[in-house]
């Protein structure tokens, strides 16, 4: 683990880092600090190309989804590379292993996503938000300042504030945060154990045929590197979701209550899908629809609309309630 970084927060964020590996692993002709980075980081133009990985043979901590490309010579000169003790790491440096360096890099210019992020609940140990569409729960990617822990932290003053679980960037609604470490833990346990009740909320074209509750068993997988998952068949059952006709809206569509028994990624949308349904808006299912990344044109009308759990620090009932409503 990495000593305290040295670097106070910016917009919310650590500092990254990287650790020079043991004295005898680096060549020759890495003899300074500006010589490692140089070849450990990579440069600005692949970060241009979409790629973001290290080198080979690098370590490294990015805090918060950051990605590492920065320009080494540009930080070196500004003293934007410092020692854990906070002193610059300068360009002649003789390279000292076993070290960390932190260091926080530029990021873009990010749109800011249009809706407010409401606090539906505050106290000392919890903050409950209603997320609009196309803000990421956590800075990932191209999205770092507008993501839920960036804005919330920044517009609550609340330097720790971190997810207990996550939704998908193009998802609205209920989303819990804890106030500090200390209380990471224990309510992240509750998503881990699922021993949280969710209900979600979802606008698809109406189908009289599911005028009656559909349970939808079946084995989801999402392949690496695939935006789409698919189902398994004849696989063990590892995805399960009640599906309720709410209410019509208009002639063709209908907001339909899902209740998920498990948590599978893209499990509702997939589902939907399944049944003939698709929700609407949705980029992935039933075909792949590539758009501008800060594109806010079209949100996906699934709502994570209710959240309900027993606080496992104090035993109380807890029930919280998005303040959006279908369709978004």
């Amino acid at each position: 683990m990495p000593p305290r970084s040295p670097l106070p927060l910016r917009h919310g964020l650590s500092a990254a880092w990287v650790r020079t590996p043991h004295a005898g692993t680096v060549p020759e002709h890495e003899a300074t600090m500006r010589d490692w980075l140089l070849h450990r980081l990579p440069p600005r133009s692949r970060e241009a190309n979409g790629l973001h990985a290290l080198a080979p043979g690098a370590t490294a901590q990015l805090a918060d989804g950051e990605q590492p490309s920065v320009d080494v010579d540009g930080f070196l000169s500004e003293g934007r590379f410092v020692w854990d003790d906070g002193t610059p790491v300068r360009a002649d440096d003789a390279y000292r292993a076993h070290r960390f360096v932190f260091f926080h890099r530029d990021l873009r210019e990010e749109p800011v996503v249009p809706g407010d992020l409401v606090v539906l609940h505050q106290d000392e140990r919890i903050v409950v938000v209603d997320k609009p569409s196309f803000l990421s729960s956590i800075p990932r990617g191209s999205h770092v300042v507008q993501s839920v822990v960036v804005r919330a932290r920044a517009e609550l003053g609340m330097p720790e504030l971190s997810p207990a679980h996550r939704l998908d960037r193009v998802t609205s609604g209920v989303l819990l945060l804890t106030t500090q470490r200390q209380w990471r833990a224990a309510y992240q346990g509750i998503f881990e154990d699922r021993t949280t009740r969710k209900t979600y909320r979802a606008l698809a074209a109406y189908d009289m045929a599911r005028e009656e509750p559909t349970v939808i068993r079946n084995h989801i997988t999402k392949p690496t590197g695939q935006w789409q998952a698919a189902v398994v068949p004849d696989a063990p059952v590892n995805a399960e979701t009640l599906v309720e006709l709410e209410s019509r809206v208009g002639n063709e569509l209908a907001i339909y209550r899902l209740t998920p028994r498990t948590g599978r990624t893209h499990q509702l949308r997939l589902h939907l899908h399944g049944l003939g349904i698709p929700i609407v808006g949705d980029p992935l299912y039933p075909t792949v629809t590539v758009t501008d990344v800060d594109d806010f044109s079209t949100p996906l009308q699934l709502l994570a609309s209710e959240l309900a759990f027993v606080d496992p620090v104090d035993g109380s009932a807890r029930h919280f309630t998005a303040r959006r409503t279908l369709p978004l």
